[in-house]
């Protein structure tokens, strides 16, 4: 009788020896492999992440400049000015950008993420981070990254010519579920700004949120359609369901899911920043140190847009207590 061809067997000779990330239908096959495999998976996918992105884990902090109010309906943002959520709107002034920016250099982080809630900046908002950006290289040596939404043309060579390292605007789910969890703009639109992004030659930042009701096929699907963009970091969120929004009734992922799909996504994208964002201290807990055992290889460390996160120094423990070396300020400027 015939063997059935184990994935761990195929992903190790296709990834690990040669490179090659998994496919649509392999990353199926990690989704579903069983508990007690779970380990072997990761144990795998962290080799593939040494062999092929060294050992070195970046570290991140974000601020929000302008918070709340978005018009957009993303069904698990509290942002969301549609829904009735708790969160309201609010603009940061520089000089407290500038004092977030230097926190987040002091805990060794080489990445600072200017974030906005909006569909995609208009003038005002464009100024500020203008004006951000300049205040920031003034006096901090770190590298500044903007989320400002869907851009245009226009926009993206300014941000390009003004400094920005990278970009972030995440796909947030696979294509055949996006429309369960966005209505007022289109999957494509997010994919344009991509790759505008990409052709300026910014960085480009572009994940998503696992555990929002989508089937482990569409999880499969995202993983390959994110391969596909070739982002240069992947930030990984887990759904934490907000009061007031669509989704604020959802139980988040458990952790065992959570830890295969940091895995699959890893043996898919061998090459790229894989990063722990929101919602890993509600859905992992103590485990986040296995999935940086197991294909991560970046956090945020401190909190989030609206949500708390762990003690930047309980982060930076774990990683001393891994040895893994936080990676040196190099800047692409």
């Amino acid at each position: 009788m015939r063997r059935a061809v184990d994935i761990l067997e195929v992903a190790r000779e296709q990834v690990l020896d040669r490179g090659i990330g998994l496919d649509e239908q392999q990353a199926l096959a990690c989704l579903q492999l069983p508990d007690e495999r779970v380990d072997d998976l990761l144990d795998l996918a962290h080799a593939v992440r040494t062999k092929w992105c060294g050992d070195e884990v970046e570290v991140e902090g974000i601020v929000s400049l302008k918070t709340g109010g978005c018009p957009e309906d993303c069904h698990f943002c509290s942002q969301s000015g549609v829904f009735d959520s708790p969160v309201r709107s609010a603009w940061l002034d520089i000089p407290s950008l500038v004092t977030a920016a230097r926190e987040t250099a002091n805990t060794g982080a080489t990445e600072f993420c200017i974030v906005a809630a909006v569909r995609g900046p208009d003038e005002r908002l464009m100024s500020q981070v203008r004006d951000g950006v300049r205040a920031i290289h003034e006096v901090v040596d770190i590298n500044v990254a903007c989320s400002l939404g869907m851009l245009t043309q226009e926009q993206v060579d300014e941000l390009a010519a003004i400094g920005v390292h990278r970009y972030n605007h995440n796909l947030e789910t696979a294509r055949s579920y996006f429309g369960d969890v966005v209505t007022t703009h289109t999957y494509e639109e997010r994919w344009d700004t991509c790759e505008m992004v990409r052709a300026a030659g910014m960085e480009l930042c572009c994940g998503g949120i696992l555990g929002m009701g989508e089937t482990l096929e569409q999880r499969a699907e995202f993983a390959v359609q994110l391969a596909a963009l070739e982002p240069d970091e992947v930030p990984l969120n887990f759904l934490n369901p907000r009061p007031g929004t669509p989704f604020g009734d959802r139980d988040p992922m458990t952790s065992v899911d959570a830890l295969r799909a940091v895995a699959t996504f890893r043996l898919v994208m061998p090459r790229t920043i894989l990063r722990f964002a929101g919602g890993r201290e509600i859905t992992l807990g103590d485990l986040a140190e296995r999935g940086v055992r197991g294909g991560v290889n970046a956090v945020i460390v401190g909190n989030y847009l609206t949500t708390l996160g762990r003690p930047a120094d309980q982060d930076l423990a774990m990683l001393a207590d891994l040895r893994m070396p936080i990676k040196a300020l190099a800047k692409n400027l």
